[in-house]
């Protein structure tokens, strides 16, 4: 289990790993807020406590992790995206400046997903994953 300051002031990237059918319409609404509209989307928030709520109310559904510096420079030099990675990453630099670009739609992990049915902990795609999102991320880019 994580703890609540682990996150807060982080840069955070999110995935979306399962799809839209079946899914309560709150965990769906607060996924459209986190702009994660489809499976194989990405998101990357700077963490506060709202969105850390969110994050965790929508575990069942998506991956999410700390993201490190390679990682988000190859999510900007795909996409173009007018963001210093060293900066964003060390706070000085306004994330927000980015939701106009969000979502990122990657491809489908090479390899695949582990298990989307289980949490990282029990050796699945979903919930908290700390630093190997960038190695999921990677896989997708």
């Amino acid at each position: 289990m994580i703890k609540q300051v682990e996150l807060k002031g982080k840069v955070v990237a999110a995935v979306r790993v399962r799809g839209r059918v079946n899914v309560r319409t709150s965990i769906e609404e607060t996924m459209k807020r986190l702009n994660l509209k489809a499976p194989n989307n990405c998101t990357i928030i700077m963490v506060n406590d709202q969105y850390l709520g969110m994050l965790k109310k929508c575990a069942n559904h998506i991956a999410y992790g700390e993201i490190d510096e390679p990682t988000l420079a190859k999510l900007v030099k795909k996409y173009a995206l007018e963001i210093d990675p060293n900066a964003a990453l060390a706070g000085k630099a306004d994330i927000s400046t980015l939701k106009e670009e969000m979502p990122l739609r990657l491809h489908p992990p090479k390899h695949g997903y582990d298990p989307i049915k289980k949490h990282f902990s029990q050796g699945g795609s979903l919930g908290y994953m700390g630093k190997d999102i960038n190695k999921l991320i990677t896989r997708m880019v």
